[in-house]
């Protein structure tokens, strides 16, 4: 079987459904951030040795790959793929609170790159804000009607944060470097 089809050398790609859109169309892009949203949580998860931080980044991945299906689908078929629920957030939220009352906030922006795994995770922070901002785009179109794929993104941000003062801290550092010089 070969690694390439030839159906996107028009410059369209499918959908979940009986559809095909332009590669540079709003749901491709969306997609696109997504899938390097997985990506950079793929090369934390690679660098990590912490198990435990490790398996709730691949719940992640995993989460995001179902995100992503609903995302690709057509508007008929959206509801067939639509998996991640209030229960989705709500474990973002669980994970955030329990990394959470392991760090101290710094009360600062910080500058990511005390460590590579926690300068991983801040760029997996960065590309996520991005993705819920595509996602955000095509919900106001009315593109999308699963308004939890909103809230996911927008927790997911908020627990690579935590993360990555997680990392920091685990790695030794008293506190990240902060945006200000003091």
């Amino acid at each position: 079987m070969p690694f390439y089809t030839r159906n996107g050398d028009d410059g369209y790609t499918g959908l979940l459904g009986e559809a095909r859109v332009p590669k540079e169309e709003d749901r491709i892009e969306a997609l696109g951030a997504l899938d390097e949203a997985t990506a950079a949580l793929g090369l934390a998860r690679s660098l990590l040795q912490d198990e435990e931080l490790r398996q709730v980044l691949l719940h992640i991945q995993r989460d995001l790959y179902l995100l992503m299906a609903e995302v690709a689908a057509t508007p008929e078929n959206a509801a067939r793929f639509r998996q991640i629920s209030s229960a989705s957030v709500a474990w973002l939220e669980a994970q955030t609170e329990a990394f959470g009352q392991r760090v101290t906030l710094p009360g600062e922006f910080i500058l990511p790159g005390d460590t590579l795994a926690g300068a991983v995770l801040s760029l997996a922070r960065a590309i996520i804000r991005r993705a819920e901002r595509r996602v955000a785009g095509l919900f106001h179109q009315k593109a999308l009607e699963n308004d939890d794929l909103l809230r996911y993104l927008n927790r997911l941000s908020s627990l690579c944060f935590v993360l990555e003062l997680y990392v920091y801290q685990a790695s030794g550092l008293d506190r990240p470097t902060l945006a200000k010089n003091l």
